[in-house]
């Protein structure tokens, strides 16, 4: 410790300290951030058994979350007393890889920490993402065929559509066009592909079984035609506007 002045090793011991005390008395004052109490306490029923694991999703998840928050704690209390431990002995303040001083500054910063910036093993974080995530791109995996050209048949994004036509939970907000604000124009290329119709009128305009009397869906596709329509009639009536459409 012959690189750290009395003064530096008090303040670090005072830093030390007022960090383990906050920690203690916040794992105290939340009971370990709830995991005092059992699931069934938490959500005030006599038994968990006869609940579907579905039913429970929601509080398997935030008692995941509370034990993650409390093995940090617990992790971090440790961490502290062992730099205490190491200021009594004397080995404060040196890199336990290289044996090397390390530096105030980074102690100031973590005071805790038995690393040198050097050999610190997380002073990079990994890009390296499990295998089996390779199947996940392009996305639709390996049935998505749109990038062949020789494709034109049912694919794996095609069988999205089919599931995504029902309903999901996003909101047009998480939609991927950009000027969504509907949610019947949510689906993957909504505008560009219409199931058994080649031109967009087909869609909305229909006739009866005779072909005399002649009348319109209102749907997505009507309310687009009228809208574009509407667009144009006011430009023409402007002078700025083209007569075909």
């Amino acid at each position: 410790m012959s690189h750290l002045s009395n003064e530096q090793i008090s303040t670090l011991q005072q830093r030390l300290r007022e960090q383990r005390e906050d920690i203690s008395s916040r794992l105290a004052y939340n009971e370990h951030y709830g995991m005092a109490a059992t699931t069934r306490e938490n959500i005030s029923e006599l038994s968990t058994n006869d609940n579907h694991p579905g039913d429970l999703g929601t509080e398997v998840f935030e008692r995941g979350k509370d034990l993650a928050l409390a093995e940090h704690d617990e992790l971090h209390l440790d961490r502290i007393d062992d730099a205490l431990q190491r200021m009594n002995e004397g080995s404060y303040g040196v890199c336990i890889t290289c044996g090397q001083p390390i530096s105030y500054d980074r102690l100031e910063a973590i005071p805790e920490t038995t690393y040198c910036i050097e050999h610190t093993p997380q002073r990079e974080v990994s890009s390296k993402r499990p295998i089996e995530e390779e199947f996940l791109y392009p996305p639709f995996g390996r049935t998505s065929m749109d990038e062949h050209d020789d494709q034109n048949g049912f694919d794996g994004e095609d069988a999205w559509q089919i599931l995504e036509s029902y309903g999901t939970s996003n909101s047009p907000a998480m939609a991927e066009g950009n000027e969504i604000d509907n949610y019947n124009d949510m689906e993957i290329e909504a505008d560009n592909e219409l199931d058994g119709f080649v031109e967009p009128y087909e869609s909305f305009v229909a006739t009866d079984i005779t072909g005399t009397e002649v009348f319109f869906y209102r749907n997505g596709q009507y309310r687009k035609h009228m809208s574009s329509t509407r667009h144009l009639e006011s430009e023409e009536s402007l002078g700025t506007g083209s007569n075909e459409y």
